[in-house]
């Protein structure tokens, strides 16, 4: 089953998360406007697959029920149940990468009362389309990236009113008229919410929580399940955020954070490969877990800091992978190299002064390509986002 979700929207330049090897002009065939439909972006992701013909090492219809690792046998255990056949298989490898992502198991907060709202109250996960609250008054639960996303599209199709309710106020930027800030609820009573200064929200009609998501890994043995805060960009356990450091032959891949996605996914994987293929060599256990405590010290303060002090360790964290990918000299001379990092930093620093501009207009913005190879030019959407309701470009 496909579910269509209409008039939603990339919240980053294109240019941030293109891959060096498929670009967006590899797989249209044209130049784009910087911001993109999140249709085109998934029909991107997916020509990407395709032109590598990835489908044939997919086993479909399958689950991975537990999976362990025997001591005794040097060798990982692995519970799978196949729906085609309505039964439970039993295999062995080597070494096990989980890449099952980290978006799709929403995190939920209690708040008092809330479970009496009159009113719709559901997670950003499950927005489908925001034109359901025309005339409405949205209360947002969050101030991070969804929380943002959601206030924009409501406003876009029509919400009379967004409140938006955090710990910490976002970034100061220039919000429509139509988005109020507010501190924390403490609790709900009918369609009034009650705020930690003593104020209130009055005549609520729905309820988003955007916090986020959480880890979740069922499938794996206890000893061997990754446990963390949803706000970690360093993930515990994982040398480099990626090998389980008691047993680096099990791997979890692609669960960082934040800007760069595509880019680090691929540094990430491409040192999996050649650790895999013992290309990369990775130090002994003390050094790994030392490195690691430095890492998530360094990572303590951007709890409860601003998104920029992400954003800084994010990049030091880039350039340390870097530097372990590229301890495979002939690495130097992969694709991954012509995407430009010091280029990428300053076009996400041209990005975020045009949301503090105008929140509401960032996504008429275009931007140059951060791929060294390829000719330089900027497109432009035909019109406005705020205004642009069918997702046509160009």
């Amino acid at each position: 089953m496909m579910i269509c979700i209409f008039s939603l929207w990339g919240n980053t330049p294109k240019e941030l998360i293109e891959y060096p090897d498929y670009t967006f002009y590899d797989h249209f065939g044209c130049y784009l406007p910087s911001y993109l439909p999140r249709a085109m972006i998934l029909d991107y992701i997916v020509g990407r697959a395709k032109a590598n013909n990835l489908r044939q090492f997919i086993r479909f219809n399958t689950v991975v029920r537990h999976v362990d690792f025997i001591d005794e046998k040097n060798e990982f255990s692995v519970e799978v149940e196949d729906f085609n056949k309505s039964s439970l298989e039993n295999f062995t490898f080597d070494r096990v990468i989980v890449a099952t992502g980290r978006f799709h198991v929403p995190h939920m907060i209690h708040i008092d009362g809330v479970d009496q709202f009159p009113g719709r109250v559901f997670h950003s996960h499950d927005l489908r389309d925001a034109e359901e609250f025309k005339g409405q008054h949205v209360l947002l639960i969050g101030g991070s990236v969804s929380a943002d996303d959601i206030a924009l599209q409501c406003v876009k199709f029509g919400a009379r009113l967004v409140t938006m309710s955090a710990r910490r106020q976002p970034v100061e930027i220039k919000w429509p008229n139509e988005v109020q800030l507010v501190p924390i609820i403490v609790r709900i009573e009918g369609r009034t919410a009650h705020l930690n200064d003593g104020s209130q929200v009055d005549n609520i009609d729905a309820i988003i929580f955007c916090t986020g998501y959480r880890h979740s890994y069922p499938f794996m043995n206890r000893r061997f399940r990754l446990q963390c805060s949803t706000h970690q960009f360093i993930l515990p356990n994982l040398y480099k955020s990626l090998f389980w450091n008691d047993q680096p032959n099990l791997i979890y891949l692609g669960l960082t954070k934040y800007i760069y996605t595509f880019y680090i996914f691929e540094i990430q994987a491409r040192i999996v490969h050649d650790v895999i293929l013992g290309r990369i060599q990775l130090p002994n256990q003390n050094e790994r877990q030392t490195n690691l405590n430095e890492w998530l010290i360094r990572d303590e303060p951007t709890l409860s800091s601003d998104i920029f002090a992400v954003i800084q360790l994010q990049n030091d964290y880039i350039r340390d992978i870097l530097e372990l990918l590229y301890t495979n000299h002939e690495n130097r001379s992969l694709s991954l190299a012509k995407f430009n990092f010091d280029q990428c930093n300053i076009l996400l620093g041209q990005a975020f002064r045009e949301k503090t501009i105008d929140n509401a207009r960032y996504r008429d913005a275009s931007y140059e390509s951060v791929i060294d190879s390829e000719e330089k030019r900027i497109v432009k959407n035909k019109k406005s986002w705020m205004e642009n309701i069918d997702d046509s470009i160009l």
